[in-house]
């Protein structure tokens, strides 16, 4: 039997060559299926007619792209939310475009002005972000980020799972006021991008701005060159900018930070103890930061140090449970209210997850913050790594219970699934469940179109031919009914590996999956 290492030194070259992309410019295949696509529906159900959602929608942010250009969640209140409609459910043809020969997943999908797609990769050789046509897929520009200390180890430790729960490295990004991806790498540095076309309508990514955290994060990280690491490594997992204009940031140790772009200042504190997993969201009152802890209202001091302005703790359980990445919350901090400013994210209760509703306003006291404690699900059953959907006064959260990686349904299983609809009352005195599904969305961020009520997920049925097949979704948001589902394609490769849904402009509905990326559109 071969040593680990002989194992690992026959294994790198191998997986660093499936990795491989296509040069800028040139089209690569579309996604193959797996055998059985022929044997599964390929639509169900009727268009829809669309219907206009009436509420109160997220406040444009002044440093972001317009809202439901921007990134993961949409917006800066992280709402999942589109002012434009997605498809409606009338013939809806499918595209795919195959990123890397193993891997390749397009997770987070911001639009330029011109409709364009900026969007981040993950390839075993590292993240790539490109500039894609959105009607062809087609890569138009590409630019390499340093690779994650997540998939050395992986490779080295022959345990995939640490790529698949690692959340840094630019995996969240943003799309600036001025069409610029703001993101932070594996580096420990924020970078900035600016994409160009040159005379001959060619394209490529300038960096703008380079923030070097280094002084401040630990970044004694594992790297080819560094196998065995003795300091310490604290990965940044996400970036966002404030309404002054400031670039937050965070790291999954705990660190809270803020780069100031003008002076390139940095100034950050460390919540001990404390892991943050996922992105955040802002407001002009502030940020909104969840750990495996706490709920946090922030804001900044003179100098730009982040402040605690308020603190909630939840039931944090006693473990992690299959379909989330670590003990807490799996969600981004929703910001929403029609009357009131709240905030929403899920607990990692043992028995029940609970949707927990706070008001967010610095004055308000400690007594009256929460508003509801709503419990989801089944009984030993329930849990959410994905952001929720918040719009008015209402909340649509998605059941992840028993998803983990890309294996984790093949062969024809899935989750026991759900979704539910909470909304708040009018006169704040609590929440009430509106509706529930037993639609089964394995790990999707799912997305809201409120120009035509519907809500979009990724979904996969049991199989007893043991088929893994992967729908786009379409879900009134009034009443919970699935009014139509497209299938977008078979096996582990159409497996969306916790990406998003993302709604384009032109009502193209975008899944990233393990891949690369697919398109739903109408015909």
């Amino acid at each position: 039997m071969p040593s680990r290492r002989l194992l690992i030194r026959a294994l790198v070259p191998a997986v660093l060559a499936l990795g491989v992309v296509c040069p800028p410019g040139a089209r690569a295949d579309e996604i193959p299926k797996a055998p059985g696509h022929r044997l599964v529906e390929q639509y169900e159900g009727a268009p829809a007619q669309p219907l206009p959602v009436p509420g109160k929608a997220p406040a444009q942010h002044p440093y972001l792209a317009a809202n439901g250009r921007s990134g993961m969640h949409a917006d800066a209140w992280g709402s999942g939310t589109y002012p434009w409609s997605g498809p409606n459910g009338r013939q809806p043809t499918v595209r795919s475009e195959q990123m890397a020969a193993l891997g390749g997943e397009c997770a987070t999908v911001t639009f330029d002005r011109a409709g364009r797609i900026v969007t981040v990769c993950g390839t075993f050789s590292g993240f790539l972000v490109k500039l894609l046509d959105p009607a062809s897929l087609a890569t138009l520009a590409e630019y390499k980020l340093p690779q994650r200390p997540s998939t050395v180890e992986a490779i080295t430790r022959l345990d995939f799972s640490r790529i698949f729960k690692d959340t840094s490295g630019g995996a969240y990004s943003y799309l600036d006021d001025q069409d610029r991806l703001v993101l932070a790498d594996s580096r420990q540095h924020i970078v900035r991008l600016a994409h160009e076309q040159a005379a001959d309508g060619s394209w490529r990514f300038v960096v703008t701005d380079d923030w070097d955290l280094t002084g401040t994060v630990p970044h004694d990280c594992v790297s080819w060159t560094n196998l065995y690491p003795s300091g310490e490594c604290d990965p940044v997992t996400s970036v966002m900018p404030d309404w002054d204009g400031r670039v937050w940031w965070v790291t999954r140790q705990g660190r809270v930070g803020t780069v100031d772009p003008g002076s390139g200042a940095v100034r950050s504190i460390r919540l001990d103890g404390e892991e943050i997993q996922n992105s955040f969201s802002v407001a002009e009152d502030g940020v909104s930061i969840v750990t495996d802890h706490a709920l946090y209202g922030f804001g900044a001091t003179a100098d730009g140090t982040p402040k605690a302005v308020w603190r909630q703790t939840y039931d944090r359980g006693t473990g992690t449970k299959p379909g989330s990445v670590n003990q807490g919350s799996g969600t981004t901090p929703d910001l929403f209210g029609e009357h009131e400013n709240y905030v929403a994210i899920t607990d990692n209760a043992d028995d029940r997850m609970n949707v927990l509703v706070y008001r967010r306003d610095a004055a308000v006291p400690a007594d009256r913050r929460l508003v509801c404690k709503v419990p989801v699900f089944g009984s030993g059953a329930s849990t959410t790594d994905n952001s929720l959907i918040s719009y008015g006064d209402s909340l649509v959260v998605e059941n992840n219970y028993g998803y983990e990686n890309v294996s984790s349904l093949t062969f024809g299983r899935s989750v026991v699934g759900g979704v539910t609809r909470i909304d708040v009352r009018d006169d704040g005195s609590g929440c009430d469940t509106v509706w529930e599904s037993d639609v089964r969305s394995p790990s999707t961020v799912p997305k809201l179109s409120t120009a035509n009520g519907l809500l979009y997920f990724y979904t996969k049925e049991p199989n007893t031919l043991g088929i893994d097949a992967w729908y786009l979704t379409a879900v009134d948001f009034r009443s919970g009914a699935t009014r139509w589902k497209r299938l977008v394609g078979t096996g582990l490769a159409y497996d969306n590996n916790w990406a998003p849904v993302t709604i384009g402009p032109d009502g193209t509905a975008y899944v990233g999956v393990f891949n690369g990326l697919t398109a739903v559109r109408d015909s």
